[in-house]
């Protein structure tokens, strides 16, 4: 006796999926999007942290910060024309930006996918901290900050004393108004917080998991979200307590460093 074919359950063929070239097609699973994000982390934090070195010249003086800026203007000059190295590498940090951004999303997304109904109890946190809860929240801060910094000390749009060429000037401006300093010192902590667990989960998202560097993540995650949450609020800090202080509004001359 034959079966009865059309009484048999029917196998839905799933479309093959599409191959992407390496490395897209990597960035297509959940190991890639955090690899993703570990390396555009890496290049951020190193971004942030020559950021913040670079203006602890202000403690120079004026001429010493205004120099730094006219530095990094000429870079490459003149193997390449002016600022061209300087947008060369910000163009890079807005794609490691803006890919960083849209791994972590992915990611959330996935997650979501994964387990669309919410935990049925109370969830247990030991593993995940309250800097790893409050990474979307952290994260959402420092984008709406990085856009007013750059209209404060950048664009100038935000700044009603700007003036091209001269950091000190606009820095001490800037700083010397108390919402303003106040904005950048919350702002910076909410940077520490999201520094510090980007910096200590970067090395499982590489796969670095061995036991002995567990101790070795979390210390140096501590000391290089202090080190940055220090040195940024610094700023205004000291211009609050009119350490660093306003000497007018002269741009960077050669002539007047010191050699």
């Amino acid at each position: 006796m034959q079966q009865d074919q059309s009484s048999a359950p029917l196998r839905r063929v799933q479309p093959p999926r599409r191959k992407w070239p390496w490395p897209l097609d990597l960035y297509q699973s959940a190991v890639g999007k955090k690899w993703a994000m570990a390396v555009t982390g890496v290049m951020l934090l190193g971004f942030v942290f020559f950021h913040m070195l670079g203006n602890l010249k202000a403690y120079l003086g004026p001429e010493q910060i205004n120099h730094y800026g006219e530095w990094l203007r000429d870079i490459a000059v003149p193997a390449l024309p002016r600022t061209v190295f300087l947008w060369l590498l910000r163009g890079g940090l807005i794609a490691a930006f803006a890919i960083h951004m849209h791994a972590a999303y992915a990611l959330t997304r996935m997650n979501h996918r994964a387990r669309p109904a919410k935990y049925a109890s109370e969830r247990d946190y030991v593993a995940a901290d309250w800097a790893s809860r409050t990474m979307r929240y952290t994260g959402v801060i420092v984008i709406l900050f990085l856009i007013f910094h750059l209209a404060d000390l950048t664009w100038g749009t935000a700044n009603g004393d700007f003036v091209r060429g001269s950091v000190y000037h606009n820095m001490a401006h800037s700083f010397s108004r108390p919402i303003v300093a106040a904005t950048y010192i919350v702002a910076n902590c909410a940077l520490a917080v999201h520094i510090f667990h980007g910096a200590y989960s970067l090395f499982a998202s590489l796969g670095v998991s061995n036991p002995k560097l567990v101790k070795f993540r979390r210390n140096f995650a501590v000391g290089f979200a202090a080190i940055i949450l220090i040195g940024n609020i610094s700023f205004p800090i000291m211009v609050q307590a009119h350490v660093i202080e306003d000497h007018g509004s002269q741009p960077y001359h050669a002539a007047a460093v010191v050699r």
